[in-house]
């Protein structure tokens, strides 16, 4: 198990550990009706108590994604529908699954670059640019446009899910997406241990994310190691 690497910030254990078992759901790595491992040897294997797995497995039973019975266990139940904070997280580990987090790289607000799509009301927004892992891998580097009328980003108060922070800080929340997915060159600002140099081509995502107004509040720009990570959409 891995924990944030955002100072500071990381995600409370236990929805740590209830976001890790839910994409290994997702990813099939654990099937509707599967048993999981007793409980204690689950707290063994997150490095945690008890108390605090057991406060995971009640966010899973929350989203429906699992069902406790007394004096059998915990067993997965596949759903459909998930309310999971990395919900709309599309890159997983080949394998499948695997733990987002991310070192944020700078924060800044500035004026919106001309070769930015349409989005927001100001012409101005917030930049942050982010290293992303899932688990220990070093997967992605990504640059996030928030537009300044949604909100000022405090930097202090940044956690590995942008998504929880706009709705815990910002009082909104992103309720779809539209991905465009291709090939791009590595940026000239990703730190010398990405994976790949700058200029390399690898997979690349573009992405508007939309909240409860009509016009998109963010935009964000993601550039992906096929080798070490892969974009997963599933139709239900």
């Amino acid at each position: 198990m891995t924990t944030s690497r955002t100072s500071g910030s990381a995600l409370p254990l236990y929805l740590q550990i209830s976001e890790a078992l839910s994409r290994e759901i997702a990813a099939g790595r654990l099937a509707d009706g599967d048993r999981l491992a007793p409980e204690r040897q689950l707290a063994q294997q997150y490095s945690t108590t008890v108390r605090t797995l057991r406060k995971a497995l009640s966010e899973l039973e929350k989203q429906g994604m699992l069902e406790r019975i007394q004096g059998s266990g915990n067993y997965v139940r596949a759903s459909q529908t998930s309310h999971s904070i990395y919900s709309m997280f599309r890159l997983e580990l080949p394998g499948g699954g695997g733990l987002p987090t991310a070192d944020i790289l700078s924060v800044v607000e500035d004026s919106k670059p001309q070769d930015l799509p349409p989005f927001g009301s100001s012409d101005r927004g917030t930049r942050i640019r982010r290293l992303r892992y899932l688990d220990d891998t070093i997967i992605a580097v990504e640059e996030i446009w928030l537009d300044l009328g949604a909100g000022r980003v405090d930097p202090a108060q940044l956690s590995d899910s942008l998504y929880r922070f706009y709705r815990l800080n910002l009082g909104f929340w992103i309720t779809r997406a539209e991905d465009r997915v291709s090939l791009g060159a590595v940026p000239d600002w990703a730190p010398d241990h990405f994976t790949q140099p700058s200029g390399t081509t690898v997979g690349y995502i573009e992405r508007l994310s939309w909240a409860q107004s009509a016009e998109p509040v963010e935009f964000s720009r993601t550039w992906f190691d096929p080798e070490r990570a892969l974009y997963v959409q599933r139709l239900t």
